[in-house]
């Protein structure tokens, strides 16, 4: 009898494979994993079909950042096909109209200039500050580059786009993770404290030192606390 579990990751905006490489290379002695691609759509309603479309008839999921957005929509679309849920530095609440007026700001740039992806100027926003001067944060910019300029459109389109997902949480019941770094700007980790106290069963882990990537900054940490999620009865 086969009781792998398949394990579907769901990257943030301008993330791709690399996000989840460690996780998905070091999580393959139990799980069948899966990293999605959501560059291709610009709404989480579509992202969210296209990955259900992809993925086995029931899986785990764990979504950082956007992909949290996403496995929220996923959950509103096909509830009964998520065995268990890990929210990584994410959000369930719509963006402040500060937010929202800031990724308007940047869509409104790209469109008529250059993709500049992540500069050095941003990565304070992504990476704990200990990290901005390592390999890591090259990783970062190159990773944004990969993912390019319509797909961040694109994105931000859906971000913009996404409902409230603060409703949804009373309703899930499945084993769920919920982390974040404890210096994370983008999504602060009282974000995270709501998720948790509205899912009862949920677990939060707080990372130290660590910024808005925890699955590349973090990666043997994130990894454990995901093996640990995985085999919880």
């Amino acid at each position: 009898m086969n009781d792998r579990q398949a394990l579907v990751f769901l990257p943030g905006l301008l993330c791709d494979a690399r996000l989840w490489r460690d996780q998905a290379r070091d999580l393959a002695d139990l799980a069948d994993p899966m990293i999605a691609d959501l560059t291709l759509d610009d709404s989480v309603a579509a992202m969210a079909r296209r990955v259900l479309a992809a993925a086995p008839p029931t899986f785990a999921l764990a979504g950082l950042s956007m992909g949290g957005y996403v496995a929220f929509e996923i959950l509103r679309q096909a509830p009964e096909r998520v065995e268990r849920l890990a929210l990584l530095a994410t959000s369930a609440a719509p963006d402040t109209p500060a937010r929202a007026e800031n990724r308007r700001r940047a869509m409104a740039a790209l469109e008529v200039g250059r993709f500049l992806g992540v500069t050095q100027r941003m990565l304070p926003q992504l990476l704990h500050a200990s990290r901005l001067d390592e390999p890591l944060g090259a990783e970062v910019k190159a990773m944004a580059a990969r993912v390019g300029g319509p797909a961040f459109l694109r994105q931000q389109r859906a971000i913009l786009g996404r409902p409230d997902s603060c409703p949804l949480l009373p309703s899930i019941t499945m084993p769920t993770l919920v982390a974040v770094g404890d210096s994370d700007q983008l999504t602060p980790p009282a974000e995270s404290r709501a998720i948790h106290e509205a899912i009862s069963s949920s677990h939060l882990h707080v990372f130290e030192a660590c910024g808005h990537l925890p699955a590349m900054e973090r990666p043997q940490e994130t990894t454990a606390l995901l093996r640990a999620w995985l085999t919880e009865a």
